[in-house]
C-alpha cells in the first residue's frame, strides 16, 4: 500500500513539473508578441511628415511649401553622367514640386523612358512597381500649366509634359519632365507645356542620352536610370 501511494505521489509531482515547464516556455512568447504589437502600434500612430496630396490640397500645400523651401538648383546623376539644373523662381508651383519630389527621393531609379534624338529626353517614370508605389504614397494630383512667364522651349530647358488625363485645363503630370535637346529649340511646344528650369551644366550628357537606340515607342533599348537628384548650392 505504501509503495502504491509513493508511486502516485511521484506521478503527481511529475505532472506538476511538466505544467510548470510549459508555463515557463509560453511566457516569453507572449511577451514577444506583446512587444511586437507595441511596435506596430507605434508605427501605425506615426503621422506623415506631409499630407497625401490630391487635387484638392496640392496647390495650397505647394503655396506654403515654396515659402519655406527656396532651393532652386539640383544635380541629377544619371547612368551617362551629371546634369545640373536651375529651377525658375517665378514658376513657383513647379519649382516647389520638383524640390519636394527631390527631397522625398522620388526620382531615384526612375528612367529616361522616352528619347528622341535632336528633340527631347523625357524622364521621371519607370515600369518598376516600386516607382508606382512611391507615386501612390505621395498622392495623385496635377499641376496647372504656367506658360505666360516669357520662357520659350529653347535647347536645354526643362519642361513639364501634358498629363495623360484628358481635361480642359491641360493639367500636367507632377512626376515627369522633359529636357529639350533640339538644336535651335522646339518653340512649337510653347503655350502647351510649362517651362520651369534650364540645364546649366551637362548638356553633353543630355545629348548622349538623346542619341541612344530606341524601340518604336521611343523607349531606350538600354535602360537609362536617374540614380539620384540632390539639392546643390
Amino acid at each position: 500500500m505504501r509503495v502504491l501511494l509513493l508511486v502516485c505521489f511521484l506521478l503527481l509531482l511529475n505532472c506538476e513539473d511538466k505544467k510548470s515547464e510549459t508555463k515557463k516556455v509560453a511566457k516569453p512568447t507572449i511577451e514577444a508578441t506583446s512587444n511586437t504589437e507595441k511596435k506596430d502600434s507605434v508605427t501605425n500612430t506615426n503621422e506623415r511628415e506631409f499630407p497625401k496630396l490630391d487635387n484638392k490640397n496640392a496647390m495650397l500645400f505647394f503655396l506654403e511649401y515654396e515659402k519655406e523651401n527656396k532651393e532652386n538648383k539640383v544635380r541629377m546623376t544619371t547612368d551617362f553622367g551629371e546634369i545640373d539644373i536651375l529651377l525658375f523662381d517665378n514658376t513657383k508651383f513647379h519649382r516647389a514640386n520638383f524640390i519636394f519630389l527631390t527631397k522625398q527621393k522620388y526620382f531615384e531609379n526612375t528612367q529616361f523612358y522616352r528619347v528622341i534624338d535632336n528633340f527631347i529626353v523625357q524622364a521621371g517614370n519607370s515600369d518598376n512597381r516600386a516607382i508606382s508605389r512611391k507615386r501612390t504614397d505621395i498622392g495623385r494630383y496635377l499641376l496647372p500649366t504656367d506658360t505666360k512667364k516669357g520662357y520659350t522651349h529653347d535647347r536645354g530647358v526643362i519642361s513639364m509634359p501634358s498629363s495623360e488625363i484628358d481635361n480642359p485645363h491641360k493639367l500636367a503630370s507632377p512626376f515627369e519632365f522633359f529636357i529639350v535637346s533640339q538644336r535651335g529649340g522646339a518653340k512649337f511646344l510653347d503655350g502647351d507645356y510649362t517651362i520651369f528650369g534650364k540645364v546649366i551644366r551637362g548638356m553633353d550628357v543630355v545629348d548622349k542620352i538623346a542619341a541612344v537606340d530606341t524601340d518604336e515607342a521611343d523607349w531606350p533599348l538600354q535602360n537609362i536610370y536617374i540614380r539620384k537628384v540632390e539639392i546643390i548650392e
